[in-house]
């Protein structure tokens, strides 16, 4: 989205310069990714950055509202929630389509919030390797607020683990070792020290929890939270037996689950901005639009876009049984901004907060981006093309 870096990218671009970045993320991880990583990262001209930093604040605002818990308190299902929720969540993650304007700018789109983790040790790491093998220039950087490697972990190491011993600090997620994003828990484990733990490692006595490291039993004190809780309970038949975690326990959650629920698709018609396209509860729509091909339905309750009807019709909206649980939104149209050699791809943005306990609001800290070119972003879309995938940003400074 910067010509000249663009331009300039593309005519240097080697298929063995990128074989040579993805053994490098390899290596460093010390397995490859589960999912196609692109053939480019997105640079991001100053005047689209500016509209990205308004579009999260306008965000941020919604959620610093005194009554924010109130008006989200439908949000968590009822057999989804979990004691001992703190004041605000440890991580905020916004993603944005990249539009086009009427009048030819560039400008974001608001897709989808959640206030839950997102790949904050590999992202680092994929812009880092993209800065060695590409000659990416000092004009651009993937931070924000002044950051770089070394304070952008130092920040995350006082996130999460705090003055707890490291050992004693763990990453959960069910099977941790079949996920996509398991690069990424590996990652954190290098450079923070925590385990990766599946839930049905843990163990319980009373209200402590406990897991087998390396044949010592050692104490939890935080969880870096990874479980999606109704994705857990639609496994659980096939887990065996493991702790229930919706009690009390002598744990600190970063972030504590519940948060997922608050800041997500359920917010979005709660927010009123030039950068987030309108939306409504579906049990609150006072008529079908006319002009529903210019709509997308999203469940409430979902994740990695399951359940998302693109191509709505009124026979989609009169089977929803639970109208409470839907949004109806209007489309965005992505713009095929990046120019690459196979084509024109669109693109999502997503922005990285964490909101340290100490801080009146959160900090914004790094990027993530997925590069498309069909209808659907996701990293396991478009599994046939070339130069779309997982990537990062680089944002004129």
């Amino acid at each position: 989205m910067i010509p000249s870096l663009r331009t300039y990218y593309n005519e240097h671009f080697t298929t063995g310069k990128y074989q040579a970045f993805l053994d490098s993320l390899a290596a460093e991880a010390g397995e490859a990714p589960a999912f196609r990583v692109a053939e480019t990262p997105v640079f991001v001209p100053a005047a689209l950055t500016s509209k990205l930093v308004q579009a999260c604040e306008e965000v941020v605002e919604v959620i610093l509202r005194p009554d924010f818990k109130d008006i989200t308190r439908d949000a968590i299902p009822n057999a989804l929630k979990v004691p001992a929720e703190n004041t605000h969540p440890h991580f905020l993650i916004i993603d944005f389509a990249v539009c086009r304007q009427e009048n030819g700018e560039l400008a974001p789109q608001l897709i989808e919030l959640q206030g839950f983790p997102t790949l904050f040790a590999f992202q680092e790491v994929m812009a880092r390797q993209f800065k060695h093998h590409f000659n990416i220039p000092g004009t651009v950087t993937n931070f924000f607020n002044g950051l770089d490697g070394d304070s952008y972990f130092k920040l995350l190491q006082q996130l999460i683990v705090g003055d707890n011993d490291p050992q004693e600090v763990i990453l959960l997620e069910v099977a941790p070792q079949l996920q996509k994003t398991r690069v990424d828990f590996y990652c954190t484990q290098k450079r923070l020290g925590i385990n990766p733990v599946c839930v049905t490692e843990l163990i319980q006595d009373g209200s402590n929890l406990y897991y087998n490291n390396n044949g010592k039993q050692t104490p939890v004190k935080r969880i870096y939270n990874r479980v999606i809780f109704d994705d857990l309970i639609k496994q659980q038949a096939t887990l065996g037996s493991y702790p229930n975690l919706f009690q009390h326990l002598d744990v600190e959650w970063i972030t504590h689950p519940n948060w997922f629920y608050r800041i997500s698709k359920f917010m979005l018609p709660l927010i009123q901005s030039p950068f987030a396209p309108k939306s409504w509860y579906l049990h609150t729509l006072p008529v079908i639009p006319a002009d529903l091909e210019n709509y997308v339905l999203k469940p409430l309750f979902s994740f990695a876009g399951q359940g998302v009807i693109i191509d709505v019709t009124p026979a989609d909206i009169d089977n929803i049984k639970d109208p409470e649980n839907w949004i109806l939104q209007h489309k965005v149209q992505y713009a095929p901004v990046i120019y690459t050699p196979s084509g024109p791809a669109h693109c999502e943005i997503r922005m990285m907060y964490i909101w340290p306990d100490d801080s009146p609001r959160p900090l914004l800290v790094h990027n993530l981006a997925r590069i498309s070119k069909g209808k659907m972003i996701g990293v396991s879309n478009n599994a046939q093309d070339t130069w779309v995938g997982g990537s990062c940003c680089f944002f004129e400074q």
